[in-house]
């Protein structure tokens, strides 16, 4: 006997262009919340350790982006075979222990595969706290499933995003006071007149994946996306490592050479390269692109690329312009730094 009660997620030929999803779930996050990720990923940022560190107690901004992009996916990517990329990010105001978190989506794009199959979604997401202040927005795009292949393809819509978040678009949060920044506290002595654009900083530690760490992760952000899950759901019968996961851990692993990085204000553009599962060992290593000024006159934002791989700092693609088979994450975002 089957039952309509039951939810099968959106499919491909559910989707709109201009449709508006308000994602069900909203999210108290606490200090819990704030002691998981630490004991999953280990990051060492002053300012996401200590309440007394620059004038600010806020959650890693990590914890955010999980908690609104979690609620997007029984609606978005339940059926995805792959979350392809983001676009447009920007961190709009801190969260703290005991906001509640909610999440809506609006359809801006779609493209059905040549294969017929499946389709390419393009969604912009938006993050707010305590019911109405705005806490982060992104695009992301996503491939998912047809329910029926023979349904009848939507007229394409690819929407033109822009290739970076200008900088002087990014927000300094409210209250942060870096004019007497403690570096010995922080850990490294490096300001944002340090760092040159082009400058390769290999983050030299590796960490190797586990099914248990990556569930549990993709569990605390109530993500249900099957191929984290069910390994009936691909046909290699793996599951797969929710990308987020790979995001904090190599963000974790940045630590070592931009220890006052201290929050992330912008990701503008980033490709899950290939896919990563239990046993591989991931490493990090970042490339400075581009440095900006702020509103703040003791705030410095870095445009950074971000990278994890399985292979050496430094190599991202082949001769061919494709990612090599060792990359799986690449990342283009802003921090902010002390000036």
């Amino acid at each position: 006997m089957s039952s309509t009660k039951t939810n099968p997620g959106y499919f491909f030929e559910d989707y709109s262009v201009g449709q508006i999803l308000d994602h069900a779930t909203p999210r108290t996050l606490t200090d819990g919340d704030v002691a998981m990720y630490q004991a999953l990923y280990g990051p060492r940022f002053a300012m996401q350790s200590a309440r007394t560190f620059g004038g600010l107690a806020a959650l890693d901004d990590l914890i955010t982006f999980h908690a609104v992009f979690g609620k997007t996916v029984p609606d978005i990517s339940l059926n995805a075979v792959a979350n392809l990329g983001y676009a447009e990010g920007r961190f709009l105001a801190r969260v703290e222990s005991g906001d509640t978190i909610r999440s809506t989506s609006e359809i801006i794009g779609l493209k059905e595969n040549s294969n017929g199959n499946t389709g390419i979604v393009w969604v912009r997401t938006r993050g707010f706290k305590n019911q109405d202040v705005p806490v982060l927005e992104y695009v992301r795009w996503v491939m998912v499933r047809k329910r029926d292949t023979g349904a009848p393809a939507p007229e394409p819509v690819v929407p033109d995003l822009a290739k970076a978040v200008p900088g002087d678009a990014l927000s300094v949060p409210e209250g942060l006071d870096w004019s007497a920044y403690d570096f010995a506290a922080a850990g490294e002595p490096h300001r944002w007149g340090d760092y040159e654009v082009g400058e390769i900083i290999d983050h030299v530690d590796g960490v190797t994946l586990t099914d248990p760490e990556h569930m549990m992760a993709t569990r605390l952000w109530q993500n249900t996306a099957k191929v984290h899950f069910d390994v009936t759901a691909r046909p290699d019968g793996k599951r797969l490592i929710y990308g987020g996961h790979i995001i904090s851990m190599a963000r974790a692993l940045s630590f070592n050479g931009l220890a006052n990085a201290q929050l992330i204000a912008g990701i503008n553009a980033g490709a899950h390269a290939n896919p990563a599962m239990a046993g591989d060992t991931i490493y990090a290593w970042s490339e400075v692109l581009d440095r900006a000024e702020t509103t703040s006159p003791d705030v410095g934002a870095l445009r950074l690329r971000l990278v994890a791989t399985k292979g050496k700092a430094g190599d991202l693609r082949g001769e061919d312009g494709k990612y090599l088979p060792d990359v799986l994450l690449d990342l283009d975002y802003w921090v902010l730094i002390p000036r």
